[in-house]
């Protein structure tokens, strides 16, 4: 493997990094994607070209095409000014503007954007992410975290804790992430949930690090070229194993798994998207890898690509 699978550091193995790729067959649930219980293809979005104008659906929580404003301007987090900036997106569907991210190693992990935002039974979220031709392994991507409230210490809850297993009453969280499988992949690697919750299985090193949830047959992610990923986490009913999670590709539904007892609370809820990507050595040794997003949407209801 020419890059870094083990690291020793002082003598100690760090061991946690390979714990992603072994808990890939962690989970039990069945993907029941096939079965189609969701919608897949064209949803609300496709009336609006390059989603101008999506916001106001009654169904879109939020929504930025980072066509205008400055930087972050549309969210609560404060912009990281080295890692982060607009680009062109060269496409029509992205409009004129898109976020880019150039993570630099020696000088920061690349960064991202974070919006709390008032929960639903079910959220989706949609973004456009490009992955530049050069970009090798990211570390973890875009995050759907559930704090206990929007208010004070409570929006923190969620944020952290990497590691250990949730108590069910203070955070869950889930990420649509590429994961490389130790470079059996080509880089980016192919689409995953890293997700943490409080029946979430233990790793072999006794702790707790995300289970993996990931279809058996998919494609490499493509580089060099603009990919509608969605996906969706509905909340179970407190004390019932009836939540879910899925997720979309440019339309198609690829994985879909139910069953799952994300709370035992309802005060519990997914309220902050973190629109980013994080890179380390750990994964890469390419000094510069940079990602673009565009069209990041958060609603209630099914959203997928946006009109032409």
């Amino acid at each position: 493997m020419k890059n870094n699978n083990f690291y020793l550091s002082g003598g100690i193995l760090l061991f946690s990094i390979l714990l992603h790729g072994l808990l890939c067959q962690a989970q039990q649930l069945e993907n029941v994607a096939s079965d189609k219980f969701l919608p897949q293809g064209t949803g609300l979005a496709a009336q609006f070209k390059a989603d101008t104008g999506i916001a106001e659906h009654p169904d879109v929580i939020f929504a930025d095409n980072f066509e205008a404003g400055e930087l972050g301007a549309n969210w609560d987090s404060d912009p990281i000014a080295k890692s982060l900036s607009f680009s062109d997106p060269e496409d029509e569907l992205c409009g004129k503007r898109c976020l880019k991210v150039e993570a630099t190693l020696g000088k920061n992990t690349g960064g991202g954007l974070t919006k709390w935002f008032a929960s639903a039974d079910r959220i989706f979220v949609r973004f456009y992410v490009r992955f530049a031709p050069d970009c090798n392994y990211v570390h973890h991507f875009v995050t759907l975290r559930a704090n206990k409230g929007l208010r004070g210490g409570d929006k923190w809850s969620g944020f952290g804790g990497a590691g250990s297993k949730p108590v069910g009453d203070e955070r869950f969280s889930t990420a649509l992430e590429p994961w490389g499988n130790w470079e059996r992949w080509q880089a980016p690697g192919k689409w995953n949930f890293y997700s943490y919750w409080h029946e979430m299985k233990e790793a072999p090193d006794k702790k707790y690090w995300g289970n993996s949830f990931i279809p058996d047959e998919q494609e490499v992610i493509q580089k060099d070229r603009w990919i509608c990923a969605e996906f969706m986490l509905k909340h179970n009913t407190p004390g019932k194993a009836d939540g879910e999670q899925a997720f979309w590709i440019d339309g198609k539904l690829l994985g879909h798994w139910r069953g799952i007892n994300w709370r035992k609370t309802e005060m519990l809820k997914a309220n902050a998207l973190t629109l980013e990507s994080y890179i380390t050595d750990r994964w890469t040794k390419n000094v510069t890898n940079i990602v673009y997003f565009d069209n990041a949407v958060i609603a209630r209801e099914y959203i997928g690509p946006a009109g032409q």
